[in-house]
């Protein structure tokens, strides 16, 4: 019986990671979830490897993105959630994945706990929104 080198699970399991908190912002973007951000906390902390950080604009939003990222990751990748937080307040929503965490956040909420300035040494994991940027027209501009 052959053992696997710790290292190549490592690898796996960080590949894995990331796979799952990449999939994680793909379901808070398809609910219009806004300000997406993935922190890459591997280098920082063993305790966890990635943050998500979602924010949405309303109770019901934040609870629909809860619900469809534990779908998701339930079927695509067989993880079941360790723990959840404050689902009931909905102002911050955690969704506990041991090496990938969820944060779903109402917006005064995300701006009073500034996670990504706490984090601040932590590498940011490109994603970018599908959802296009609707920038409003000058009071000149025709309709």
């Amino acid at each position: 019986m052959a053992i696997a080198s710790p290292v190549v699970n490592l690898g796996q399991q960080s590949n894995r990671s990331l796979e799952r908190a990449l999939a994680a912002a793909r379901v808070a973007d398809l609910n219009r979830g806004r300000d997406i951000a993935i922190i890459d906390l591997r280098q920082i902390t063993p305790v966890f490897d990635y943050f998500v950080l979602v924010t949405g604009s309303s109770r019901r939003q934040l609870h629909a993105i809860s619900e469809e990222i534990d779908d998701v990751l339930k079927k695509e990748f067989n993880d079941h959630r360790l723990g959840m937080e404050g689902y009931a307040e909905s102002r911050w929503i955690l969704l506990d994945f041991g090496d990938v965490v969820v944060h779903l956040f109402d917006e005064e909420t995300r701006r009073y706990y500034d996670l990504e300035q706490l984090w601040a040494g932590a590498e940011r994991v490109p994603f970018d929104s599908s959802q296009q940027k609707i920038v409003p027209k000058t009071p000149d501009e025709p309709a």
